[in-house]
């Protein structure tokens, strides 16, 4: 996804999951890997790390720690 994409789909699906749990975003524009953790920090979220997903492109990990963040 290019950006803002990535950061738009993080904060739709945040939601989706419980506190404490973790949601990852694959995102191949180098842009993501500033983007994710700032979003992070703004929304009071907690950036866990980045990895590859399984096609080898980069995921951004975040765990939710805070309900009403979007």
């Amino acid at each position: 996804m290019p950006c803002p994409m990535p950061v738009i789909e993080l904060a739709r699906h945040l939601a989706d999951v419980e506190v404490g749990e973790l949601l990852a975003v694959v995102a191949r524009d180098p842009a993501a890997a500033v983007d994710v953790p700032a979003w992070c920090r703004m929304k009071q979220q907690e950036y866990v790390g980045a990895d590859a997903a399984d096609d080898g492109a980069p995921r951004y990990v975040v765990r939710r720690v805070r309900v009403g963040s979007s």
